[in-house]
């Protein structure tokens, strides 16, 4: 069997030296650097973030990526080829430079970042070299504050509590100070809770305040510091919002009024807020027809003061009749004052209305003492009169005591018709005692009658005398009449 020459092999050594001779470029790519130099990056949200990243020339053919995250899990933030992601390059159609600017960064941005090379191969992309990676850490600022208080309003006295919010701040470093009118009040509570995206962070802090009736003007203050913040953030609550100070109502009810005149009842609403008040006037429980409300006034501290006047006609009919001022202040509950009218019929006021005022008690007084001075003086003139009727009674005792001195020469002793008072005493046992007198042509005499008889061991004294009557007789004489038992004494005087 013939043997075929064998053939050279060539073509086998060349595949041999080519695979000895490098590459074109291949020196290039040993040569390639890929730089990121940002270790870690801090951004407030809502700023732009700038992630750097530069390369040298003659690498691989292929796109020039960055990449959140590592692994399955990670992002696509630029691609050289795909104008659709929200990474933007810093330096436009540069070969080396792909810095990148991600605007408006939010709280969910923070992560890691890798600047990635990758060259062209049959299955696609492959990865060629890749960065560091730089840390984002994404500050937010917390959020404006907010102060809320009770729904309703609340009177003086009463103690409410106020929550201040903040909210999507980052890192969870936060401060609170509350103000009353630039006075630090200290809180009861803050809390700090985990935002919904796990990136940002709630606050709320809780105060109680005593509400005071000057507090119209007063105001809370919430003071947020953070270290975003260049300055605080505050959120001020005016207490007037939630505070109601009901009004105190005073009626002034008129005195008694004279028939047919005209009378005014005043109905003052006084220190009230809010300012929203309705006044409504009664005459014995039926709504009277009046004018429009006047309008409330405001105060020096914030406070509001109402007037409002009725007036009506002093008539018979309405005497007696109750006027009502009732006041709604903030649908609260109505507050009345009642007066009465009362109506003189002689058409003159009187004063004897416990409205008027504290001269009818003087009137009284300055009364009561006249009375009582004239009642002394009466008492005073009877008994002067009686003492002065017992002296006229016990005048004749002295006529017969001391004799009557005429005018003639004859004198007491020796003139045996004068009686004396001695002549009185005689002894009571006897019954008939009689003196016989002659009787002139003027004569006088006294009859002394006793109430009983005498017992037989006593005298007759001046004292036991019942009556003594002197008379003058004519010119003939008057005996008393005598009776078994009394005793009488007749005296007769002569007269020249």
């Amino acid at each position: 069997m013939e043997l075929l020459p064998r053939r050279p092999a060539w073509p086998l050594t060349c595949l041999v030296l080519l695979s000895l001779r490098p590459w074109p470029g291949a020196n290039a790519q040993a040569g390639f650097q890929l730089q990121q130099p940002q270790k870690e990056v801090s951004v407030i949200a809502g700023e732009t973030l700038t992630l750097s990243c530069t390369v040298t020339t003659g690498g691989p053919n292929g796109p020039v990526k960055w990449l959140k995250g590592w692994g399955s899990g990670s992002e696509t933030i630029y691609d050289q080829k795909d104008t659709s992601t929200w990474g933007k390059r810093a330096v436009d159609g540069s070969n080396t430079d792909f810095t990148i600017l991600i605007r408006d960064v939010r709280p969910e941005d923070a992560g890691t970042y890798y600047c990635v090379k990758f060259q062209k191969a049959p299955t696609g992309d492959e990865l060629y070299r890749r960065g560091n990676g730089t840390v984002v850490v994404v500050q937010a600022r917390p959020s404006n504050p907010t102060v809320s208080g009770p729904s309703d309003r609340v009177e003086p006295g009463n103690t409410v509590s106020f929550i201040c919010k903040s909210g999507g701040f980052f890192p969870s470093d936060i401060d609170v100070n509350w103000f009353k009118d630039k006075t630090p009040i200290q809180p009861q509570l803050r809390n700090v809770t985990p935002g919904p995206s796990n990136f940002t962070y709630n606050m709320s802090s809780t105060v109680t305040v005593t509400l005071q009736k000057d507090d119209i003007h007063s105001e809370l203050t919430c003071q947020v510091l953070h270290t975003t913040l260049t300055a605080p953030l505050t959120r001020s609550y005016h207490l007037s919002q939630i505070l109601r100070v009901p009004p105190k109502v005073v009626m002034e009810p008129p005195g008694p009024m004279g028939l047919n005149e005209t009378v005014s009842f005043t109905c003052d609403v006084q220190g009230f807020y809010p300012g929203s008040v309705t006044v409504t006037w009664l005459e014995n429980g039926k709504e009277m027809n009046t004018e429009s409300t006047p309008q409330p006034t405001e105060t020096s501290k914030g406070l509001f003061d109402l007037r409002s006047t009725v007036s009506v006609q002093a008539v018979l009919e309405k005497n007696g009749s109750v006027f009502a001022c009732r006041v709604v202040h903030e649908g609260q509950d109505p507050l009345s004052r009642n007066a009465t009218l009362l109506v003189a019929a002689s058409g003159q006021k009187e004063s004897n209305s416990p409205y008027t005022n504290g001269n009818s008690l003087f009137i009284y007084v300055a009364v009561g003492v006249v009375c009582t001075v004239l009642a002394l003086l009466v008492i005073a003139i009877l008994y002067l009169i009686r003492v002065k009727q017992s002296k006229g009674k016990s005048s004749p005792s002295a006529r017969l005591h001391e004799p009557e001195k005429s005018s003639g020469t004859t004198t007491q002793d020796s003139d045996p018709n004068n009686m004396t008072y001695a002549d009185l005493n005689f002894t009571k046992e006897k019954k008939n005692v009689q003196r016989v007198i002659e009787v002139s042509q003027q004569s006088e005499y006294a009859c002394i009658q006793g109430s009983q008889a005498p017992a037989s061991n006593d005298n007759l004294t001046y004292a036991d005398l019942d009556m003594v009557h002197l008379s003058k007789a004519p010119r003939r004489p008057a005996p008393c009449p005598e009776e078994t038992t009394s005793e009488y004494a007749s005296v007769q005087i002569q007269r020249q």
